[in-house]
């Protein structure tokens, strides 16, 4: 298994990611985080190394650098974070180590809006989404372009979220699922819970992150 600590030269910034690729990698996936978090997210990560063990690659970056992170406002600037992300997406394509595997996206919190925006930005090149406790209704006007197969996961006690959700959910025109976990709340920290998303997110990579879903 590769594990590369990379810098992501971009436009305007250099951002810090961590490329894990297991042998035989069948695609990698590209994590967005929410807001205040960063690549060190611990749950992201839990989720990122069960993902590592099914023979999928996974890329935590920062979508911001120290300095605009101590700026509240650009943690909720979705314009910036999916562009960041965009950028950052086609530097992958573009890496020698990974540009032959297909792409997919974990969004969480608010990073599901930047998943999902940018997803329309590529069409058909991003083969899969999942939202995990997501906010995609911020990215509303953009989801009747997604094309990519998109599972929105939420906590059963996540009340507003579960609302937001299924108005994202109605949006939505390309394959869609919508997953409620009994008992979890926004974080997904109550037992087992966080281990039911990856479940759920590896069952979706693996249906259709492959390269014939084109």
């Amino acid at each position: 298994m590769e594990k590369l600590d990379l810098d992501i030269p971009l436009s305007s910034v250099i951002l810090k990611g961590d490329l894990v690729i297991p042998e035989n990698a069948i695609g990698i996936i590209v994590f967005s985080h929410g807001s205040g978090s960063s690549r060190f997210s611990s749950r992201n990560r839990m989720v990122a190394e069960l993902i590592q063990q099914q023979k999928i690659g996974t890329f935590l970056f920062d979508l911001l650098t120290e300095d605009e992170d101590r700026i509240y406002e650009n943690r909720f600037n979705i314009d910036l974070l999916t562009n960041r992300l965009i950028e950052t997406t086609l530097w992958l394509m573009g890496y020698k180590g990974a540009k032959n595997l297909p792409i997919g996206y974990f969004g969480a919190s608010t990073g599901a809006a930047s998943a999902l925006r940018a997803a329309a930005h590529f069409g058909k090149r991003i083969k899969a989404v999942v939202s995990r406790g997501g906010r995609p209704d911020l990215a509303i006007t953009e989801l009747p372009l997604v094309t990519a197969p998109t599972l929105l996961i939420v906590g059963g006690e996540d009340v507003p979220v579960i609302g937001m959700n299924k108005m994202a959910y109605d949006e939505l025109q390309s394959i869609k699922e919508m997953k409620i976990i009994p008992g979890a709340t926004h974080l997904f920290e109550e037992s087992e819970k966080l281990q039911e998303v990856a479940d759920l997110a590896i069952v979706w990579y693996k249906r259709y992150l492959t390269k014939e879903n084109e």
